[in-house]
């Protein structure tokens, strides 16, 4: 789903999906993206052909420790498609397993089964929202960076004026800084902002307002939720793209 200049998820999802901001649920850990797709895929492409009462008999399996990884990743995804208590019970219960090498996968099994319940009580559609960052409370977090104009290191003046407008702008619509680093010409900030903001319109305007004392920064960003980019990443995107 692409979100244009001006729009927001939530109004995307409204519109294609028919949900209310009740049927909206947010992956909150960061569970690597990766991790995410391979779990989908064994999700979409469930070619077992056990009952449901099959399954819920041979939960237990998922707490021998003579079972291979992959007949474990199996295990939680059939448990997380029937709809059962005791399913979801059993996932959260292997979910806190001291030394789990499952925890991500199981998180997200445990996603999908609460998803599959609150639907059958609540008689309403719900969604699972993933991204690599995660999110909580009807917030995605962002990771964004901000770069001066001509490469030069941002001055203390200009961290206070930039933590100045994140915080001004912000709290305007209830979004919040976790974490904001400066390290030379950069401004590393991880965000969440809640799912109704339109984000490109956001940072435009913080950095257009930051400007205004006198044209430090490079009018474009770099915003994703995928997941946190190392310095190094940042120079070769800016590199690709003939960005400084």
């Amino acid at each position: 789903m692409k979100v244009e200049k001006g729009e927001n998820i939530y109004d995307l999802l409204s519109e294609y999906l028919d949900l209310g901001e009740e049927g909206i649920h947010l992956l909150e850990e960061q569970i690597d993206s990766e991790t995410q797709s391979e779990y989908f895929e064994y999700s979409r492409n469930r070619n077992y052909k056990k009952s449901k009462e099959d399954i819920i008999k041979d939960k237990d399996l998922i707490f021998d420790n003579t079972i291979s990884v992959d007949h474990k990743k199996n295990i939680l995804v059939q448990l997380a498609s029937v709809n059962s208590v005791e399913a979801y019970r059993t996932i959260e219960k292997y979910l806190h397993q001291s030394n789990n090498r499952l925890y991500d996968w199981t998180y997200m099994a445990l996603q999908e089964s609460r998803l599959l319940l609150e639907s059958k009580f609540l008689e309403e559609n719900k969604v699972l929202l993933t991204t690599g960052l995660g999110g909580k409370d009807n917030k995605l977090r962002y990771f964004i960076v901000f770069f001066t104009s001509d490469g030069s290191w941002i001055t203390n003046i200009q961290q206070k004026i930039i933590s100045g407008e994140l915080e001004f702008a912000f709290g305007k619509v209830g979004a919040e800084v976790e974490d904001i680093i400066f390290d030379e010409g950069f401004a590393f900030i991880l965000s969440i902002i809640p799912l109704h903001i339109p984000v490109q319109q956001l940072f435009e305007n913080i950095i257009k307002e930051c400007n205004e004392f006198g044209s430090f920064l490079f009018q474009d960003y770099i915003i994703t939720n995928v997941r946190v980019l190392s310095k190094d990443e940042i120079n070769e995107l800016l590199a690709v793209n003939n960005i400084l």
